[in-house]
């Protein structure tokens, strides 16, 4: 099969990187090794346990793999890694409502837990959610980077490598709250809920494969930092460089910043 010379590949540490032309085709490949993974855990698992991103980064992917044929997704047993707190869960930016429309309404999985952030007890319900996870076992993680290098919403202030919990209710700083805005989730920063619940970087870290999608101009200031800044919390996405299995998909815009890269003439939308 004849190599495709749009893409191109590096690493950092660990971390596996691809770039690709544009979105669409950042999407559609991140989506072909989702598939990948879930055609190869299919052979040797009865359930699959898949936590999935939320946000603008993720619609080309979550389109594209929606869109493949002959995945099992009746074993998929699927998660997502976080939900504001006091947010109805029918607003245009709630995650359940998301979910819901991108990916649980498109294929029929076995089961799909939702984070509750109207829970009455957020203790209580991370403590079920936790439960619930650690039974599926999850295999597959698709993600995203925040703007300030978040993961799920592991803020730089509230991010802990070592948190002893797989999930907890955070409060969203400055930055991570103007990007939601920036994305079209609300009209201002004073719309956003200060706080939300979420899956820690432990528990993201602990699945043996990451595919994180990271489109747009927006991220090619973090996407640098999360290769070349200290491994630390105050670039949380920086720890990506520590597991075994994480691949980045980048478009040629959020690429823009790794200058010591040869840029083929032809790569652009």
């Amino acid at each position: 099969m004849p190599v495709d010379q749009s893409v191109r590949r590096m690493s950092a540490g660990k971390l596996k990187l691809e770039i690709h032309p544009n979105r669409q085709a950042l999407g559609e490949a991140a989506a072909r090794a989702a598939a990948g993974e879930l055609l190869r855990l299919q052979a040797t698992r009865d359930s699959i346990g898949v936590i999935f991103a939320t946000g603008a980064s993720q619609l080309a992917t979550l389109d594209a793999l929606t869109s493949i044929a002959g995945l099992p997704w009746d074993r998929v047993v699927g998660f997502h890694m976080d939900e504001y707190i006091g947010l109805d869960e029918n607003h245009p930016a709630s995650f359940r409502r998301y979910m819901r429309e991108k990916l649980t309404n498109r294929v029929a999985m076995r089961a799909f837990h939702e984070v509750n952030g109207n829970a009455a007890n957020v203790n209580a319900f991370s403590r079920e959610y936790t439960h619930a996870l650690e039974k599926a076992d999850p295999a597959l993680c698709l993600l995203g980077i925040g703007e300030n290098g978040h993961l799920a919403f592991n803020d730089p202030g509230e991010a802990d490598f070592f948190d002893p919990l797989t999930m907890k209710a955070v409060t969203l700083d400055d930055a991570c709250r103007g990007q939601q805005v920036a994305e079209g989730w609300f009209g201002s920063r004073n719309e956003v809920p200060l706080q939300a619940l979420t899956l820690t970087v432990p528990a993201l870290m602990r699945v043996p494969k990451l595919i994180a999608s990271v489109p747009g101009s927006r991220k090619a200031a973090i996407v640098r930092r999360t290769l070349e800044d200290p491994i630390s919390t105050a670039c949380p996405s920086t720890i990506l460089r520590t597991h075994d299995d994480a691949t980045i998909y980048l478009d040629a815009e959020s690429a823009a910043e790794l200058k010591d890269f040869a840029w083929p003439a032809r790569l652009g939308d």
